[in-house]
């Protein structure tokens, strides 16, 4: 005589793998973030970098500095503008003048997102 084992999971085996897999969850969700964050301030890191390349080879070519970023586009040392991944905007960069008032146009450029590096340097300072 053979008897018959229902097939499929009990209701404790499946709470069992769900609390698994919560746990794994957790654990990851963490450190995936904490990639993010960093990929988000090396790429930060690097459209500062090409944008303040552009406006350096703008005024070696010109003999100045561009009036706004869109200049740089229109004069195509730029494709576009590139985004703010912090702020994901092309919107937030702060265009800085020349402080010393000797040059017209934009200088400089820097970061619009608020907040801090992991470091806890603000975006702004870089």
């Amino acid at each position: 005589m053979t008897t018959l084992r229902p097939r499929g999971f009990s209701l404790i085996e499946l709470l069992v793998v769900m609390a698994i897999i919560a746990a794994l969850v957790a654990i990851a969700m963490p450190r995936y973030q904490a990639t993010v964050q960093t990929a988000r301030l090396t790429a930060l890191k690097e459209n500062l970098r090409v944008l303040r390349t552009s406006l350096d080879r703008y005024y070696e070519d010109k003999g100045t500095y561009p009036e706004s970023l869109d200049a740089l586009v229109e004069a195509k040392y730029l494709k576009a503008i590139p985004v703010d991944p912090v702020s994901e905007s092309a919107q937030t960069w702060v265009l800085v003048d020349d402080p010393d008032g000797e040059v017209e146009g934009v200088v400089d450029v820097l970061s619009g997102a608020r907040g801090t590096t992991p470091d806890g340097v603000p975006y702004a300072d870089l």
